[in-house]
């Protein structure tokens, strides 16, 4: 998922660099970075993530039991379009969204999760849905904005929405007829071969699997970035042959667990022309991996990446921030590990710091019943020492009755 960022900035910086025209004249100033808005997580610039960042962030928080902040999710709904899309983000959501403005399927998926997730925004996310089930392409799936080939990314991402609004995504048809599991399974890739049992981005672009293998897998599950440990997987980590989504998962996740056998986490692609070709770890892949694999049913296959994770993560989300600490707070959730306690790491609160401070938590109902108890407690002593001291009270009496006799 962070891939899928990392290359939308990309190509946005490539456009750049083929607008700013020949060396020898000169650059054009640097637009200064929009800035950042109170309700917003992150202090990066948010053009190409806004909307996805705070999206994960207030999920994450969800999933823990964090009531996030008002103004946070003001924000997020404030940034959605009269149509029901959402931008990757737009700085003046006092204005209508540009007609020219990119609509993001993944932004709007996203969105949809966390809202579903929070309640008390089914308008916002019935608006959603609509649109994107206006955008499905007619071989089932979704692109990244409007109009572009399906991908595995942005198909499984809007799965997750789905579900999250209660629709039933096997029953979410193209004009076609086609399913959203229908063009999942385009992307599957056959046993065998560098990428057998895989998921690729897009047929064209078969080198991309990592990233949409794990989006498959909980895709085809009808999950979306929160996931819990399931059923366990009988067939372990072999590939098989198969023509049904469910079995094209199995395979997806039995890729992922042969990828992380070795170092326990996955490496990221060099970017074309990048000064240093070497692979390095890729944190968010890897969390992304665990999620998925603990879906599957393959939670032995999934110890050794959260390990690593739980070791080396640290500096990673610090640095990278709210979806890097929301990733891996999903990871920790669906493998039953405590995020407040991850190698050492506190995610939960790190994730908390980066934005508006979490609404007050109110007294849960175990606190009531301990205050409750304790109340009665105190006055029970009270009646006790009363009824003491009203039987004190009469044998006084009484003596005094008695040595005035």
């Amino acid at each position: 998922m962070t891939v899928r960022r990392s290359a939308a900035a990309l190509a946005a910086s490539a456009v750049l660099c083929v607008a700013a025209g020949p060396a020898a004249v000169a650059a054009p100033s640097p637009t200064p970075a929009p800035a950042i808005p109170s309700g917003l997580y992150g202090t990066g610039d948010p053009t190409y993530d806004g909307v996805w960042r705070q999206s994960l962030a207030l999920l994450a928080q969800d999933t823990v039991g964090v009531k996030p902040a008002a103004k946070a999710v003001d924000w997020l709904t404030g940034q959605q379009c009269d149509g029901g899309a959402f931008p990757s983000y737009r700085a003046d959501a006092a204005k209508p969204c540009d007609v020219k403005l990119p609509l993001d399927s993944n932004a709007t998926a996203a969105a949809v999760q966390a809202l579903a997730a929070l309640g008390g925004q089914d308008a916002a996310v019935k608006k959603s849905v609509g649109w994107l089930k206006s955008v499905q392409n007619a071989d089932g799936g979704w692109s990244y904005n409007p109009g572009g080939a399906s991908d595995a990314n942005s198909t499984s991402i809007v799965i997750g929405a789905l579900a999250a609004a209660g629709e039933k995504p096997d029953a979410v048809k193209s004009k076609g007829g086609k399913t959203p599991y229908d063009a999942l399974l385009t992307f599957a890739q056959p046993c065998g071969g560098k990428n057998g049992g895989a998921f690729v981005y897009q047929p064209k672009q078969p080198g991309i699997v990592a990233d949409s293998t794990s989006a498959a897998v909980l895709g085809a599950h009808g999950k979306g970035f929160v996931a819990t440990p399931g059923a366990k997987d009988a067939k372990g980590t072999v590939c098989e042959k198969s023509t049904t989504v469910e079995g094209a998962a199995h395979n997806g996740a039995a890729y992922l667990a042969a990828a992380l056998a070795k170092t326990g986490h996955l490496n990221t692609a060099p970017m074309p022309g990048a000064e240093d070709p070497t692979e390095k770890p890729d944190f968010g892949n890897t969390a992304d991996a665990v999620v998925a694999l603990s879906a599957q049913g393959l939670g032995d296959q999934a110890k050794k990446p959260l390990a690593w994770l739980e070791q080396n993560s640290a500096a990673w989300a610090k640095g990278a921030g709210p979806a890097a600490y929301a990733q891996l707070i999903f990871a920790a959730h669906a493998a039953g590990t405590d995020p407040k306690s991850f190698g050492g790491t506190d995610l939960v609160a790190g994730l908390n710091a980066t934005g508006p401070a979490p609404e007050k938590a109110e007294k849960s109902e175990k606190s009531e019943e301990k205050d409750s108890d304790s109340g009665i407690g105190v006055w029970w002593i009270v009646g006790v020492f009363f009824i003491a001291s009203v039987g004190a009270g009469f044998l006084i009496s009484g003596r005094r009755k008695n040595q005035q006799r």
